[in-house]
């Protein structure tokens, strides 16, 4: 099949909303909608801006192909269930930014055009106009379905949203609740009903606890912090998430009495680390604090309670936890550590360089640092760092990775010659800093006498 020249920023995607858009053209957008639903199509963000590529490697833009496929769908017994499913996995895949506006423009001509009147904003302040029920709009042409939709889409402003976005949240659930009160008021007290009971809500003589699944949100007031109470919480943070139906990124909101929290400058003190620092004091919960972990790091899913640099994959505070107590977690730690996202993720160098602080340069010390220092865009050292590596033991540690290097990279790392190159800099950098620029001139320079040699067999 011959395909016209690309018509998009820099010949990088197919536009699909002119009117003369070619057949072959439109007849691979929906092969790419139908390869986002089957887990097929590809993104690429390398340049700007972000398209998605279908088997056949034709690229589109991601808001195109959401407004494409949601103009297809019928009003009347919309398919809510088919619609959620689809804007799930083109988030997933594209990120939640490059469907917001068109998700929040749908709602505004299909719910709030159609089913109101718009007034004008009183003042410069108010984001949102006044909206009122149509008077002679009749009941049975609001479909539920459609209003559902609309409840998702404010839900996804909230869970994946800047914090501002809660606004376009209470605007669209305003308009839902002016037609259908019980739907908001559903949502808002059980989620999407999807979840068991006993997750919805469970009460025991350790804890209180709830799940919403349509808000992402687990709350969890524990009456005391010993053993049992810390099992029974991490017991039903298992059972969620082992839920389908549960968002991957969600926020933990837990109280208890004892105000504890891990040993890291830095880590915000959120209910999360708290659980956490309290459960990791009891030796028998560490295999469960690993399940947990397991079910909750996924890339490009977050912790919706922490935002800009605070940032987090869910399961950070357990991995932290957890590797903290020494060498037999480091697969956990190195696996974390490979999910996440090196252009948003930085809270994980708060956990690195405590880390060193705690174990000094050994070699499987190094081995979560060369995985964490290609975690993120930069991890600049700790102060102490040029002090714990000055000795013969640590300086000889990291020599013998500079030797077998490459059984410290991933596979798909190892085949570029130069990504080795850059990978190594980049461990340097991450305990001398900017003293291992120009061949580690200044970090040999102030070398103890005795210890040079291994320095220049470093930086060589």
């Amino acid at each position: 099949m011959s395909l016209p020249k690309r018509d998009g920023v820099h010949d990088r995607y197919y536009l699909i909303h002119k009117p003369d858009t070619s057949p072959e053209v439109l007849a691979e957008a929906d092969l790419c909608i139908q390869d986002i639903l089957n887990g097929t199509a590809r993104e690429n963000h390398a340049a700007f801006p972000t398209v998605v590529r279908n088997h056949n490697g034709t690229p589109f833009l991601p808001d195109q192909l959401l407004e494409r496929y949601l103009f297809r769908l019928p009003l009347k017994g919309f398919p809510y269930e088919e619609a959620v499913a689809f804007c799930d996995a083109l988030r997933r895949l594209a990120g939640w930014q490059e469907i917001r506006y068109k998700l929040e423009k749908y709602i505004e001509s299909q719910v709030q055009d159609r089913f109101f009147l718009v007034g004008e904003r009183d003042d410069g302040f108010t984001v949102f106009p006044p909206c009122t029920v149509r008077p002679e709009l009749p009941p049975e042409d609001v479909d539920d379905g459609l209003l559902h939709f609309a409840c998702y889409v404010a839900v996804c402003h909230t869970v994946y949203g800047a914090s501002y976005d809660s606004l376009t949240t209470e605007h669209i659930l305003g308009l839902v609740s002016q037609l259908r009160p019980a739907m908001v008021k559903e949502l808002k007290t059980h989620g999407s009903g999807k979840l068991p009971p006993d997750i919805q809500k469970r009460k025991t003589k350790h804890l209180t606890a709830s799940a919403n699944d349509a808000f992402a949100t687990i709350r969890i007031t524990a009456r005391d912090c010993g053993e049992g109470a810390c099992e029974e919480a991490l017991t039903y943070l298992i059972e969620i998430l082992e839920q389908p139906e549960f968002p991957r990124s969600y926020s933990i909101e837990f109280r208890g009495p004892e105000k504890i929290y891990l040993p890291i400058p830095g880590l915000p003190r959120k209910g999360d680390n708290q659980l956490f620092a309290c459960a990791v004091r009891y030796p028998r919960l560490h295999v469960r604090m690993e399940h947990y972990a397991r079910l909750a790091m996924r890339e490009d899913e977050w912790y919706n309670n922490l935002f800009d640099e605070s940032c987090a994959m869910p399961g950070s505070f357990a991995v932290f936890a957890l590797g903290l107590e020494g060498e037999q977690w480091a697969p956990l730690v190195c696996d974390y550590l490979d999910r996440c996202d090196d252009e948003h993720s930085s809270l994980q160098g708060k956990f690195l360089h405590t880390l060193i602080r705690k174990f000094g340069f050994q070699p499987w010390t190094l081995k979560v640092l060369v995985r964490g220092a290609l975690s993120m865009q930069w991890l600049e050292p700790a102060k102490e760092s040029r002090t714990l590596i000055a000795n013969a033991e640590s300086l000889d540690a990291l020599l013998a990775v500079k030797h077998c290097f490459s059984a410290y990279l991933l596979p798909e790392e190892n085949e570029d010659p130069k990504f080795r190159a850059i990978a190594w800099q980049i461990l340097l950098r991450a305990i001398w800093g900017k003293d291992s620029e120009n061949g580690g001139a200044r970090a040999i320079k102030a070398a103890p006498p005795e210890l040079r040699e291994r320095y220049l067999e470093i930086f060589s």
